[in-house]
């Protein structure tokens, strides 16, 4: 059997930035256990697998280490395979996913995808989370992920967590962001207990961190930046209890899975 691969560098218009997620067209359903296999070997913080469902897909989303409930990045590579292999014609494609129905539409030179939106509440830490980051933040806020809020961007970019110490918090994983000079707001994400210990960009945090800077700044509309050594630009627009993330992203290889 051959699975057509794709690996793009999504929130980016360039090779080499943002981050790249695998893309992999299934023909039939195939085991859970080969799934998580094929995302070990690929050795991303994200392999999309797609399954035809008439003009729509089945989407799932694994780790090196396990299946996620949502994965922004990895979505818009899958869009992006779509519009530019599969489905040329469509302006856009409708993805049924453990997140419910996901929807992304071509904006230009811009996709835009229909996340839920996961507002975060704030919270108590849990023990060690506050150590692993190894400086205190100003705000701890919890939805699916735990969020740290810090005063400065510069204290966001030098953030060094410990990874060994975040993976045995009790958690899925760790936001940690702060008001941006060049941009609305900046974010990192880590999530080493599920195998990505930075993720370089993460549009699945932004369902949370766009509601709680629109409320915070007054917009509805915000530009984000993700401060990974890699890098990655988002747009947000927060609508009621849904947020649409837009980005961009390029190709970089291309080829096929002997299985």
């Amino acid at each position: 059997m051959r699975i057509p691969l794709y690996q793009i560098d999504a929130f980016s218009d360039r090779r080499f930035a943002g981050n790249p997620a695998a893309v992999c067209l299934l023909p039939e359903p195939l085991p859970d256990e080969l799934l998580q296999a094929v995302a070990a070997e690929n050795n991303l913080s994200e392999t999309a697998f797609l399954l035809p469902r008439g003009q729509d897909y089945e989407l799932r989303w694994f780790t090196p280490s396990v299946e996620v409930d949502l994965c922004g990045h990895a979505t818009l590579a899958a869009a992006w395979a779509v519009f530019r292999y599969w489905q040329p014609a469509l302006d856009e494609v409708r993805f049924h996913t453990r997140s419910g129905l996901l929807t992304v539409r071509r904006r230009g030179e811009w996709l835009e995808m229909d996340f839920p939106a996961r507002p975060a509440a704030p919270a108590q830490p849990p023990p060690g989370l506050i150590e692993a980051l190894g400086l205190p933040p100003a705000e701890v806020w919890k939805a699916r992920d735990y969020m740290a809020v810090y005063p400065s961007e510069d204290q966001v970019r030098e953030l060094r967590p410990d990874p060994g110490a975040l993976a045995r918090v009790e958690m899925f994983a760790v936001i940690v962001t702060a008001p941006g000079r060049q941009a609305d707001f900046v974010s990192r994400f880590f999530a080493p207990a599920a195998g990505v210990p930075e993720d370089p960009v993460t549009g699945s945090a932004h369902c949370t961190l766009a509601p709680y800077w629109a409320a915070r700044l007054g917009k509805r509309t915000l530009h984000a930046r993700q401060l990974s050594r890699r890098g990655g630009e988002l747009v947000c627009e927060v609508r009621g209890e849904r947020v649409l993330l837009r980005g961009q992203a390029a190709l970089y290889l291309e080829g096929a899975i002997l299985l």
